[in-house]
């Protein structure tokens, strides 16, 4: 079996298109926040907090890196800054590894994400624009590495149920 890695911006889906094709295809998923804050024992907004973005990063890139070297099956869902820091977006097309950038329109990203601003680290520190124009800022920055991966899917207007039978469909 293989790795399959979901990245995308945040509010894409990712964790749940994870555990939905978890069920699907009975592998193991990992959210790499979730693991980030159990290794941690912290929040990632606490880590940034405390810690700052860049001390973030690193340990970002290195579970990252831990778990692409694991010889196990699994599907792993991204933070949404992942691929684009630390050449991470090089991990994305090893042997045995399919990735799939979840595609959102903005008005998609905004609409899941307004009211979660406080809970979003890279979210709560802006203070000057619109939501859907950081978000586009952010979108145009990171396309490049969302790019990188071997898949992409449109999520708008999707289920979990539908976008997981579209992966599943080009795992085949």
């Amino acid at each position: 079996m293989k790795k399959i890695i979901l990245l995308g911006y945040m509010g894409s889906g990712k964790s749940t298109i994870a555990q939905t094709l978890a069920k699907e295809l009975q592998i193991p998923f990992i959210d790499l926040d979730e693991y980030l804050e159990k290794k941690l024992e912290d929040s990632i907004p606490n880590i940034f907090k405390s810690k700052g973005e860049i001390f973030f990063r690193k340990k970002e890139h290195e579970y990252f890196k831990q778990l692409m070297s694991s010889s196990d099956s699994f599907i792993l869902s991204l933070g949404g800054g992942t691929p684009c820091y630390a050449n991470n977006h090089l991990l994305l097309n090893q042997e045995n590894t399919r990735s799939f950038y979840l595609k959102a329109s903005i008005d998609t990203l905004v609409h899941r994400l307004q009211f979660e601003v406080s809970k979003r680290p890279i979210l709560a520190q802006n203070k000057e624009e619109p939501l859907d124009t950081f978000i586009a800022k952010q979108l145009f920055d990171r396309s490049f590495y969302y790019y990188q991966a071997t898949n992409v899917i449109n999520v708008d207007n999707k289920t979990p149920e539908e976008i997981s039978k579209e992966i599943i469909s080009q795992l085949a």
